[in-house]
């Protein structure tokens, strides 16, 4: 144990390594299937204590936290995606993303810098990579990844499908992943577009 606590003997170059690996196979297998356009929002909550197969909220960690932010970071960038990493319930699940992303969807920004105690490991990672980092307090997400169960739904658009893929954890935290469609309207006789669904 070190001298906070935490067991670092699972975060060894081979596990940060597989981490990473798991995290971008996820991502990019979710985007695939998302069918996101350029520009649209992937909102992803992630806890390093489930990841570490620990219970969430007790194993904060900056370095599977960095593995996990590389991973998915690289997917959204290859499908030139913005990518919003949702915070610990401590900061009430406010959003890091880049200025730039708040600016497109008119997002305000609100004031507070995220610590792997205070806003959780994933959110401090993105803090730290991202070019232009705010904060905002609500997002409505084109889709998403939740990383061992923090509940990201209050930041998707209002119809969620779920999305199966063939990624079921990262490292030991359970995967479930989201995009979102257009609402249906209209009755028994409506027409819908294929290509929206």
């Amino acid at each position: 144990m070190s001298a906070d606590g935490l067991n670092k003997t699972i975060e060894t170059p081979e596990v940060i390594k597989q981490l990473e690996t798991e995290a971008y196979q996820a991502a990019a297998e979710l985007l695939k299937a998302a069918k996101l356009q350029p520009k649209e929002l992937l909102v992803v909550g992630c806890s390093t204590s489930e990841v570490a197969g620990e219970r969430i909220g007790s194993y904060s960690s900056p370095q599977l936290a960095e593995a996990v932010f590389t991973g998915i970071a690289r997917a959204a960038k290859e499908h030139d995606v913005y990518l919003a990493a949702q915070c610990c319930e401590h900061l009430n699940r406010a959003l890091i993303l880049e200025r730039a992303a708040a600016e497109k969807y008119g997002y305000d920004f609100v004031n507070v810098v995220p610590q792997p105690k205070a806003g959780g490991s994933f959110a401090t990672a993105a803090y730290r990579h991202f070019t232009n980092p705010v904060a905002v307090e609500h997002i409505r997400a084109h889709a998403g990844i939740d990383i061992g169960d923090t509940l990201i739904g209050m930041h998707l658009k209002d119809v969620a499908v779920p999305v199966r893929i063939s990624q079921k954890s990262i490292g030991e935290a359970h995967v479930v992943c989201a995009r979102t469609r257009c609402k249906f309207v209209g009755g028994s006789r409506a027409v819908y577009d294929e290509a929206l669904l």
